[in-house]
């Protein structure tokens, strides 16, 4: 059972002082409750904005009568438990009193205290239920959160709904493609987060941030003494998954040889370590992405057509965001409330011009680049206006300020690799593509520091 976020708030009102103070004594034996005394009526119906779980009241109070009490308790906090405490036994008074909502009658006797330590007791546990389904419900709704997340309502977006629909209700492979930017990772958590695996891990993999050497320790562990510096045993990727999902982003980096053992894995639902002789059997879902058409891969011989088929599963296809019309927009609106709230600024809102400004972009980097577009006008604008002044875009290449520094070349070579590396979130693969530089060059600078 989970615990109360505070203590049990309780309030004990009792005329007689020496046997308030005992109900008081009695009950605070419980580190976990919270035990105010008051003597009359009137103290207690002004403390109650200090919102108690539950209320001890003596019927026969000199100020104000107890079913008085009860009857202005209740006209704010029909929910809070009140016990009756009376000197009399007086069957009709009980009979109106519960009917009036009081949670119970006592008499006072010798076992009163008692009585009333484990009906506080009970309404602990009534409480601390609600809690746990509270928190229960809480924790279901930020799992479809992660959908609520991607905005947008066009065509194109429906499709992918429909889809990842499918993908939820399955432990089919999943393969998503897109390009950078356009939130493969979202989509692939989506579908997580949403399935019977939601409980178990979801572990994330850039294929293509890793070198061709590392990435098979990376995926399938090692033995202590397995090689030069393996001090310890490490456990991979597919174990720490264990019955949830492994997302390999941009799987099409990986090299001949790696999706050969990745294969073999896939078929047999088991793997060695390195340096192992142990089998060890994975039931984790498999989730792939990529930037790159694997079935041209495949027909240009860089990818495994057996791998292929076995990896291709439910394709989904995220259309790019200058394909989704005024899902631009919806999205802009989402970004600029969410940056505003996490910083405490104002609310804005975009005019006219802004939006049409928006809506004249194609967006290379995607919901990515927009995202980064929408916060730099928020922080650009003063006012609760977001202009088309407040909007710029810096996508087309090297920002403006790049030769602002004097520096050799060699310098101006770590800036642009280190530059399109933030640009294309790390991804290794991609930014030697994009600069015609070979992937072994940037992990060569990596290792050394040199960016």
């Amino acid at each position: 059972m989970l615990k109360m976020k505070r203590p049990l708030r309780i309030f004990v009102v009792e005329d007689d002082l020496f046997y308030g103070e005992l109900l008081k004594r009695h009950l605070s034996l419980n580190h976990d409750n919270e035990v105010h005394l008051f003597k009359t009526g009137k103290e207690c119906l002004e403390k109650l904005y200090l919102k108690p779980d539950v209320i001890s009241l003596d019927y026969g109070l000199p100020d104000i009568p107890g079913d008085t009490v009860l009857k202005k308790i209740k006209v704010d906090y029909p929910e809070l438990p009140v016990i009756i405490v009376s000197g009399q036994e007086d069957i009709k008074t009980a009979v109106s009193l519960l009917r009036g909502g009081a949670y119970d009658y006592f008499v006072k006797d010798g076992d009163t205290k008692d009585r009333l330590w484990n009906a506080v007791n009970k309404i602990r546990q009534h409480k601390n239920l609600r809690v746990e389904l509270e928190e229960l419900k809480d924790e279901i709704e930020q799992k479809y959160a992660f959908r609520n997340i991607i905005k947008g309502s066009s065509p194109s977006l429906k499709k992918v709904f429909a889809l990842m629909d499918k993908a939820i209700r399955s432990n089919i492979t999943v393969s998503i493609s897109g390009e950078t930017g356009t939130g493969k990772e979202l989509v692939a958590k989506a579908i997580h987060y949403n399935s019977p695996r939601a409980k178990k891990p979801f572990i994330p993999i850039n294929v293509s941030a890793i070198p061709n050497e590392l990435i098979e320790s990376e995926l399938f562990g090692y033995e202590k003494g397995a090689f030069t510096g393996a001090n310890t045993r490490k456990i991979g990727k597919f174990e720490l998954a264990g019955g949830g999902t492994l997302f390999l982003d941009e799987v099409a980096e990986m090299d001949a040889n790696m999706q050969t053992k990745l294969l073999r894995v896939i078929q047999e639902k088991e793997l060695t370590r390195i340096g192992g002789h142990d089998v060890v059997k994975t039931d984790a879902r498999l989730i792939v992405a990529t930037h790159r058409n694997l079935a041209e891969e495949v027909q240009k011989g860089n990818f495994r057509q057996d791998l292929y088929y076995r990896l291709l599963g439910l394709p989904i296809e995220l259309p790019p965001l200058r394909q989704r019309g005024v899902d631009v927009l919806l999205l802009s609106k989402y970004f600029v409330k969410l940056y505003c709230k996490e910083n405490g600024l104002e609310q804005k809102t975009f005019t006219k011009a802004a939006r049409d400004k928006l809506m004249s972009y194609s967006y290379p980097g995607n919901v990515r680049e927009l995202s980064a577009v929408v916060e730099l006008a928020a922080v650009m604008s003063d006012g609760k206006y977001i202009d088309e002044q407040h909007i710029s875009f810096n996508s087309a290449g090297v920002p403006s300020d790049f030769l602002a520094e004097e520096t050799t070349l060699a310098g101006y070579n770590k800036k642009i690799i280190r530059y399109f590396l933030e640009k294309f979130d790390n991804n290794v693969f991609l930014t030697a593509e994009k600069l015609g530089i070979g992937k072994s060059t940037i992990y060569r600078m990596l290792k050394n520091k040199n960016i």
